[in-house]
C-alpha cells in the first residue's frame, strides 16, 4: 500500500501501534494480521518501536520528568515511542522534522497540552542523543 506522505505514514504507524496497545498484542502480531502489507516506512517504524522498546522507553522515562510511561495517555506515549525511534534509528530524517510531526499529531489526536508535552520530552531526548 503506497502512502502519499510521511505524515500519512506516521498516522498509519500511530494507528497500528495504538491498535497493538489496545488489543494487548505485539506490533508484529498487528502487522501480521493486515490484509495488505503496509508502506515500508510504516513497517519500519512499527517494527522498530517493538524491537527497541526497552531502549526507547528508558529514554522517554529519563526525559519525562514526573511522568511514568504507564500514566501517560496512550496516544502521547505511542507518539513519543515513534519519534524516539526515529531520533535513534533514522539519521536521514532531520531532528526538527521528527519533533514537529510528532507535535502536530499530538495536537491532532490528543490535546493542545499534549503537543507541548511531546515537544518538551522529544527536545530533551534529541539534545541527549543527537548533539549536533
Amino acid at each position: 500500500m503506497a502512502i502519499g506522505t510521511r505524515r500519512e505514514a506516521r498516522e498509519r504507524a500511530l494507528s497500528l501501534l495504538y491498535e497493538a496497545d489496545a488489543k494487548s498484542e505485539t506490533p508484529r502480531q498487528v502487522l501480521a494480521g493486515l490484509a495488505v502489507e503496509p508502506d515500508p516506512f510504516v513497517g519500519d517504524v512499527v517494527r522498530g518501536v517493538e524491537q527497541r522498546q526497552a531502549e526507547i522507553d528508558e529514554l522517554i522515562s529519563g526525559a519525562a520528568i514526573d511522568w511514568a510511561l504507564d500514566r501517560m495517555p496512550v496516544i502521547d506515549r505511542t507518539l513519543l515511542r515513534m519519534a524516539t525511534f526515529e531520533l535513534v534509528a533514522r539519521d536521514d530524517i532531520p531532528t526538527g522534522v521528527i519533533i514537529s510531526e510528532a507535535v502536530e499529531l499530538a495536537k491532532l489526536y490528543s490535546t493542545e497540552e499534549s503537543g507541548r508535552f511531546v515537544n518538551g520530552v522529544l527536545a530533551a531526548i534529541a539534545a541527549k542523543i543527537r548533539a549536533s
